[in-house]
């Protein structure tokens, strides 16, 4: 059986006097009973497909049918039978996770002996059954995600659509809602399409679309995705002293045949151009081996194939030769952020407990943790926009807990939501905010046009930010961020919800401002993420659970998981390091 079918399907979107064909003659099957991934960079038109999927909109073009009904003849005959889970679900923060439940219950008119038996299942599932009585705004992320599922899932659905529904997911909750969702799949025979920005997801689907500009590029089996990669694939072995993110960038810099590159577990993964090992005297000092190809790198190559990665930078070094040692060795430049025995206390509940660590000049510092863990409020007192319960706290040379004013002159800041003005065009926008930032006449003309030009925005001076794809939205809250030339730039969770061509574009331009001197504090859900970083701390309940380079937080998670070093990824690291914390200490 076919549990949804398009033909030929086009939606087009008009706004003023332009047009934008959001989805372009696609057409795809999905088999019932299975688990269809939607991939593909911003733009691609996922959402919108998901969303004609759900009879929210009408085609313009083609035809869509859904469990046998012809959606645009009858979209409500296709909503009774389905149920739909957008990126931003609506749940009431007021309202306790048993009484949103009991909301969409009756919003969709389940019966009282019906919920009964649903609601036993769910909450096992969920394990929010020992949070019921609790308010939905007090959840952490993971746990909101979990609930906005289980009021997806009131009713028995034959045809459940998830428009991302792990963006902003730690890993730990990331695993437990697949878990869902393959019990669903396996034990209840649900037809489930998702749409996703995590590759290695959609490599635990039965079918794969990858979609850019409207368009379907590939489908198939996560297999005939990968095999446009085979062969192609390798790992370079850094020189001592060279950074994993440092030798990336040489690697997409100067060498035209290498179409993407990535850190891995201390090493740099990359795709060549073509089918062979690169020539080995243009990667002098490097060891080099092949290895099997991933969806990702699958992925990669038939994107590179439509947009190719930017022209290779000016000649130079070769890119395995070792890069110039910087003025001054790591362990010698001036720490920039001190925190000492850092708390804070919401009432009796402690978020952040005795916290201590350091950040020197230039260094990529990651703060990473289940939600829930305490680093968005570590994140927001480091930025001086919470004060901290007791515990000292120094950025940028000044004591944040008597002067967060000053301190908040010399740090830029980007957060985890959109921050810009949706309604102004985006060089409005960086004018408003180098006014903001005390930027007066030609010195702020001058400081426009600048990260204007580093960020590739000139072309959408006039546009309005909140009409644009979030990738390019993440490169104008960037430059917003860096009009005024911060000694500290903070990132909230930058990349959340961004496809793997963004990020890299994203985690490039980061590699630059760190090379500058500039000092660069994230937090991420993106554990591959971490790789990027000089060091990273891992939180949890409000304490710090790792504190070291990629390399050290990995050999932890070794000693914890009876396991190689190098046999773990990062992901694997942190959710050892988590699961060993938490049976230590349960409560």
């Amino acid at each position: 059986m076919i549990a949804l079918c398009s033909a030929g399907l086009t939606k087009r979107f008009a706004a003023g006097k332009r047009s934008t064909l959001a989805l372009d003659d696609v057409s795809i099957s999905v088999d019932a009973g299975s688990l269809t991934a939607l991939v593909g960079p911003d733009g691609a038109g996922k959402t919108t497909f998901l969303r004609l999927a759900a009879g929210l909109l009408l085609p313009d073009g083609g035809s869509l049918q859904v469990l046998g009904i012809d959606v645009a003849r009858d979209p409500q005959a296709v909503q009774e039978r389905i149920s739909y889970m957008p990126q931003r679900f609506g749940l009431y923060d007021d309202l306790s996770v048993q009484e949103n439940l009991d909301l969409y219950a009756d919003l969709h008119g389940v019966s009282a002996s019906a919920r009964k038996l649903r609601y036993a299942r769910l909450l096992e599932m969920t394990n929010l059954g020992p949070f019921a009585a609790r308010l939905a705004g007090q959840l952490s992320g993971g746990m909101k995600q979990k609930l906005g599922l289980a009021c997806t899932l009131v009713r028995s659905p034959e045809l459940l659509l998830l428009d991302e529904p792990t963006v902003g997911v730690d890993p730990l909750s990331r695993q437990e809602l697949w878990s869902i969702v393959e019990q669903l799949v396996q034990g209840e025979g649900l037809s489930v399409v998702l749409s996703t920005a995590y590759l290695d997801e959609a490599e635990r689907c039965a079918q794969v679309v990858l979609m850019r500009e409207g368009k379907v590029l590939a489908r198939g089996a996560p297999q005939s995705i990968r095999q446009h990669a085979e062969g192609r694939c390798f790992v370079a072995t850094p020189a001592a002293g060279i950074a994993p993110r440092s030798l990336q960038a040489r690697l997409l810099d100067d060498r035209a045949d290498i179409i993407d590159a990535v850190p891995q577990t201390g090493e740099v993964r990359f795709i060549s151009g073509e089918p062979v090992m690169p020539a080995l005297a243009a990667l002098a000092g490097l060891a080099v081996r092949a290895v099997p190809a991933r969806l990702e790198d699958g992925f990669m190559v038939l994107l590179r194939q439509i947009a190719p990665p930017p022209a290779p930078g000016p000649a130079g070094a070769d890119a395995g030769a070792a890069a110039p040692p910087p003025a001054r060795p790591p362990d010698a430049r001036p720490t920039v952020i001190e925190v000492r025995d850092l708390v804070r206390k919401f009432g009796d509940f402690v978020a952040v407990a005795n916290t201590t660590f350091s950040v020197r000049q230039g260094e990529v510092f990651g703060l990473l943790g289940p939600n829930g863990a305490g680093k968005t409020t570590t994140f927001r007192m480091l930025c001086g926009l919470l004060a901290a319960t007791s515990g000292s706290l120094s950025v940028a040379g000044v004591n944040l807990r008597g002067a967060p004013a000053e301190a908040r002159r010399r740090i830029g800041y980007v957060s985890q939501k959109f921050a810009l003005y949706g309604t102004l065009a985006v060089l409005d926008n960086l004018r408003f905010f180098a006014g903001a930032y005390g930027l007066r006449g030609a010195a702020a003309r001058t400081r426009v046009q600048t990260v204007m030009a580093q960020f590739d925005l000139a072309a959408l001076g006039a546009t309005p930010a909140g009409d644009l794809p979030g990738g390019f939205r993440q490169r104008v809250a960037m430059a917003a961020a860096l009009l005024h030339e911060p000694q500290i730039l903070f990132l909230d969770e930058p990349t959340s919800g961004a496809d793997p061509l963004a990020r890299r574009d994203f985690w490039r331009r980061i590699t630059l401002l760190a090379e500058g001197g500039t000092t660069v504090v994230v937090t991420t859900h993106f554990m591959e993420e971490a790789e990027y970083c000089d060091r990273i701390l891992i939180q949890d309940a409000g304490k710090v659970l790792a504190l070291g380079t990629p390399l050290e937080v990995r050999r932890q998670a070794s000693a914890a998981l009876d396991l190689p070093v190098q046999s773990i990824g990062m992901e694997q690291a942190f959710i050892g390091i988590v699961r060993q914390a938490r049976a230590e200490h349960p409560a």
